[in-house]
């Protein structure tokens, strides 16, 4: 059991270790209003720029992602215990990789359906209906228990969830129509 108050993130805590510099989303999880949307929208903003300026092939963006997630698992487990908290609002890089997940698989697309992804995405991460809030649940840890591995990976867990229900959204939509 841990006793330890929880940890506000700041600019100088995020420097303070390189895990909450990734796990922070570079700073984007420092936003006092919607961190989790501020992420998001600094997820979808790299992918833009990779895509205008340093296109990735499929094999590069799976293997961008999959890294991603490795070091994001160590980086958001590290980054919450130093917080003193399982899943702190202001990691925010399982939005980001979320996103890139979504905008990659979405992908060739316009600028109106990025959008519709995101609108889509924010509404499952934040609402946590059906499975995402079964996802969000399924690594929590009681409180007062020491964080581990397991809710390191929840946090990302329960975004890449929203961000399949998103993408079967958008599949059936396009199926549809």
């Amino acid at each position: 059991m841990t006793d330890r108050a929880p940890i506000r993130a700041t600019a100088r805590f995020m420097f303070g270790h390189p895990a909450r510099w990734i796990a922070l989303g570079f700073g984007s999880g420092l936003s006092p209003k919607a961190p989790g949307t501020v992420g998001t929208l600094w997820g979808w903003l790299v992918f833009a720029l990779l895509q205008r300026y340093a296109p990735l092939g499929d094999l590069q963006w799976a293997m961008l992602i999959a890294v991603g997630t490795l070091v994001g698992w160590w980086a958001c487990t590290a980054c919450a215990r130093h917080m003193n908290t399982p899943d702190p609002g202001a990691v925010v890089w399982d939005e980001i990789l979320a996103i890139w997940l979504i905008l990659w698989l979405v992908s060739p697309t316009g600028w109106l359906d990025q959008l519709i992804a995101f609108a889509l995405f924010r509404f499952f991460d934040a609402s946590k209906i059906g499975p995402v809030g079964w996802a969000d649940r399924l690594f929590k840890a009681e409180r007062g228990a020491p964080i581990g591995w397991a809710q390191g990976f929840g946090i990302l867990f329960d975004d890449f969830v929203a961000a399949g229900c998103t993408l079967l959204v958008i599949a059936l939509y396009r199926a549809a129509f």
